[in-house]
């Protein structure tokens, strides 16, 4: 049986979501049986090799290289701190302040269900989807 190539590298832990998956392929990234795909809607049989051509970032979305960049050059210390991700999307300012120590992140989104699971599921992550900061304050 076939399946899409976004499904084929989310199903085999090469991205956190089927999203993500989509982007990497976009990218340049994905080999399959040595020749690179940039069509996420290709499909493949299921015993395709598949291989990441460069290494993917570590976060959930690019938002966390950013992220990751800013903290670096500033000094900023996220370490037991309480944080806030304004327009969380999937959730990489979120996915980096985590990793970098963050005690709690409140993921506020106008959106619902764009969070990346891992970080939905995760307890120090408080999603607050379907909501405007506007509304807050």
């Amino acid at each position: 049986m076939k399946k899409r190539l976004d499904i084929l590298v989310f199903e085999r832990g090469y991205a956190v979501s089927r999203e993500r998956a989509s982007a990497i392929i976009m990218e340049g990234n994905v080999l399959v049986n040595g020749v690179a795909e940039i069509k996420a809607g290709t499909k493949f049989k299921d015993d395709a090799v598949i291989e990441l051509k460069n290494s993917v970032h570590p976060y959930v979305s690019r938002g966390g290289l950013k992220l990751a960049h800013g903290l670096r050059e500033f000094g900023v210390i996220a370490a037991g701190k309480t944080a806030m991700d304004v327009g969380a999307s999937t959730g990489g300012f979120t996915d980096c302040l985590l990793q970098n120590g963050a005690a709690r992140v409140y993921a506020i989104d106008v959106g619902y269900g764009q969070l990346a699971w891992k970080l939905r599921k995760d307890p120090r992550v408080i999603p607050i989807d379907r909501t405007n900061i506007r509304w807050i304050f």
